[in-house]
């Protein structure tokens, strides 16, 4: 598992009978599925537990690991990104669909236009994504620059334009600053085949 080029990593709440009050510890998994970019490596999926969840622990999990690890903005992963870590910097690869999904919820419930708008061209990026699922790295890298990058490029730019017109405290504007303040990390896709648009695979396992 830690010597699989990416991997994809997540976490989700567990109770935990104790004396007196449950408590709420933590699964954790860890996956390496390459099949998205035709890898020979087979599936698989590394769990771990803990009573909490601080950033200890994913960099206790990875302490070894050099590679790429698709997951989404929690703080407690950025340590593994620092450029001076031992024995090297894990590459960040966030997730789309985290994202899309903070502007879905306001553009269904507070039927907010420009979220509306955001999804529309977050959904028209996963759609050409879908053509090269499972196509070797270099070839997705290829179409992404033809076919992805320029409708990235526009999204970022006109989510950029919408948020310097908005209040700072605007809901909509906090959805998409959620992206705009890790830009580099969501756009890393188009420069690497092997990073997907999401962390899917890590939610599925823990489901």
């Amino acid at each position: 598992m830690l010597t699989a080029g990416r991997l994809h990593g997540d976490d989700t709440t567990v109770p935990v009978l104790a004396k007196g009050p449950t408590i709420t510890g933590r699964v954790w998994t860890y996956v390496r599925d390459d099949r998205p970019f035709a890898g020979p490596a087979p599936p698989a999926a590394m769990f771990r537990y803990s009573r909490d969840r601080t950033g200890e622990h994913p960099r206790r999990h990875l302490a070894g690991y050099v590679g790429i690890l698709q997951a989404d903005a929690y703080a407690g992963f950025n340590e593994l990104y620092a450029a001076n870590r031992k024995p090297g910097s894990i590459t960040e690869a966030t997730c789309w669909t985290h994202g899309r999904r903070k502007l879905f919820k306001l553009a269904e419930v507070a039927r907010a236009p420009l979220a509306a708008e955001a999804v529309r061209r977050i959904d028209a990026i996963f759609a050409a994504a879908r053509a090269i699922n499972g196509l070797p790295a270099e070839q997705r890298l290829a179409v992404r620059g033809q076919q992805i990058a320029p409708l990235v490029a526009e999204l970022e730019t006109w989510m950029r334009e919408q948020r310097a017109r908005m209040s700072h405290h605007a809901e909509v504007g906090k959805a998409m600053d959620y992206m705009l303040t890790r830009w580099d990390a969501f756009s890393r896709f188009l420069h690497n085949g092997r990073i997907c648009l999401t962390n899917n695979a890590a939610e599925r396992e823990l489901r």
